[in-house]
């Protein structure tokens, strides 16, 4: 593929789109929307002739290829709330890949802090909306993120301890908020 320093690319496995400022052998340089510049493998990278909302103005609205797409969008969005013997449960997965669409760029330390920092906010959630039990699906692992968990949750009024292992194995922990503080 031929690119030249100013054509607009998308990068394939990551959701960035840009245009490219420098040229260096099999290393191209783009810069995006927000400002950031990147660098890529030529092999990464695919020219954008024009935008897809462009390309949609003429697309066959009756196309059974295009129907059948449209359909599966149109399926409910798994809620993170479940009803537990009349009472509201929030589940939580921490998993790298279910909070982020791609770790491009991201070092362990980055995912760590991310999980952290959405179990945090989903815990502070459960409080303000008196939700009285939490469960974070961490996984099995090292153990780093359980340990990190641990410490982060005997900073609240809670009572923690292993979820159902018929349920979630052994990778998630159970949060019961006290309501009474």
């Amino acid at each position: 593929m031929c690119l030249e320093i100013g054509n607009k690319v998308a990068v394939i496995d990551a959701d960035i789109r840009g245009f490219v400022t420098k040229i260096n052998n099999e290393e191209v340089f783009v810069k995006d929307e927000d400002g950031m510049e990147y660098c890529f493998l030529r092999k990464e990278l695919v020219k954008v002739e024009v935008d897809q909302n462009e390309l949609s103005k003429y697309s066959d609205i009756n196309n059974p290829m295009l129907k059948a797409k449209t359909q599966n969008k149109e399926k409910k969005k798994k809620t993170s709330f479940v009803k537990d013997k009349r009472e509201v449960v929030m589940e939580v997965d921490l998993h790298a890949e279910k909070l982020v669409k791609s770790t491009r760029g991201m070092d362990n330390y980055d995912i760590l802090s991310l999980q952290i920092n959405t179990a945090k906010h989903k815990l502070e959630y459960c409080i303000s909306k008196r939700i009285s039990k939490l469960v974070l699906i961490h996984g099995v692992g090292d153990g780093v993120l359980k340990t990190e968990l641990q410490y982060l949750l005997n900073n609240y009024p809670v009572k923690y301890y292993d979820a159902s292992y018929q349920k979630y194995g052994r990778g998630a922990t159970e949060v019961y908020i006290f309501q009474n503080q």
